[in-house]
């Protein structure tokens, strides 16, 4: 269950709170037995009531749920047997994203993931999933040792954006992510984003370049954060939810302009809710866009990819 509510989850936790007295009871009777029961059936559809009408702004809440799984949950349930690898070869290794082989299945992949902490400590760590310039060399690096064994490569996007400090400017915060582009453009391999999370802007992009883009059900995809929008055009950030309806960042939104192919169904109430669930939903929908990629030779990658984003930027002259 959920150790953290967020505002409309409050009826939820009540019930969660019954049924965890209940369940841990010295001694519980058949009534106690028959009380859970029933106030699972109540929670079950408290929880798919207030979840079936969510707005955008609750949406983005859920993203950033602090118990929703993370990149490297993901990947270890994927594959136990992965072999992460460091650094980018010119400065130093980046904690804010999780690179390395490994498999999916039975295919061998190279996994590439923004990777948040649980508490303080991690976050310092992981710089709270902002990449540095070293991040996005990595990654690129591992793409590149993908390519080179032709091995598929699936890239979790979680991150508010790339790290704004002068220390990454300095060593080139922009032209990493723009090399990121580049280079992921004419990659001769699959590739397969999936936001688990926050997709926010470049910081995301920079490793978000892909034949297929997948988002999982409560997730968001955005130039901007809310926030961030809010602070620009009201002048207050604390208008955000005002600047969820105006960015349309959910992936129902994306899927009806292009930028999203795949919608991941996520259990009632969240993935943080049934992490097992939603990992193995996961993992079915990437093993079937991988099989779907498989019969593409590499010489169309990149006219494949020319195409699909031509399609999502256009304009018309009028007489």
């Amino acid at each position: 269950m959920s150790k953290f509510y967020l505002e409309f989850e409050k009826p939820v936790q009540e019930l969660d709170n019954k049924i965890i007295e209940l369940e841990l009871s010295n001694d519980p009777n058949q009534s106690d037995i028959n009380s859970i029961q029933k106030l699972k059936e109540k929670r079950f559809g408290l929880i798919e009531k207030n979840y079936s009408g969510l707005s955008r702004w609750q949406r983005v809440q859920l993203a950033r749920h602090p118990n929703r799984p993370y990149s490297l949950d993901y990947i270890n349930f994927f594959s136990p047997e992965f072999i992460e690898l460091h650094g980018d070869r010119y400065f130093m290794d980046d904690p804010a994203v999780v690179s390395g082989l490994g498999k999916l299945g039975d295919k061998k992949v190279a996994f590439i993931g923004q990777q948040k902490g649980r508490n303080t400590k991690e976050n310092l760590h992981r710089n709270f999933g902002m990449m540095r310039p070293e991040g996005y060399r990595k990654a690129l690096r591992i793409m590149k040792l993908a390519e080179k064994f032709n091995l598929p490569v699936i890239t979790f996007m979680d991150t508010i954006g790339a790290y704004p400090g002068i220390g990454a400017e300095e060593r080139g915060q922009g032209e990493a992510i723009a090399r990121n582009l580049l280079e992921m453009s004419g990659l001769r391999v699959p590739i397969v984003s999936v936001v688990i999370g926050e997709g926010a802007s470049g910081g995301a992009l920079g490793i978000g370049v892909c034949d297929r883009m997948l988002m999982l059900e409560n997730t968001w995809y955005s130039v901007i954060s809310p926030e961030g929008c809010a602070s620009i055009l009201y002048r207050d950030a604390k208008k955000a939810d005002d600047a969820a309806e105006a960015l349309k960042p959910t992936p129902k939104d994306l899927m009806e302009i292009g930028i999203c192919d795949r919608i991941i169904s996520e259990p009632n109430g969240g993935a943080h809710r049934d992490f097992v669930a939603a990992a193995n939903e996961l993992k079915s929908a990437l093993l079937d866009e991988l099989e779907q990629l498989s019969k593409i030779v590499p010489e169309d990658f990149l006219e494949n990819r020319i195409q699909k984003y031509d399609k999502l930027g256009y304009f018309q002259e009028n007489a």
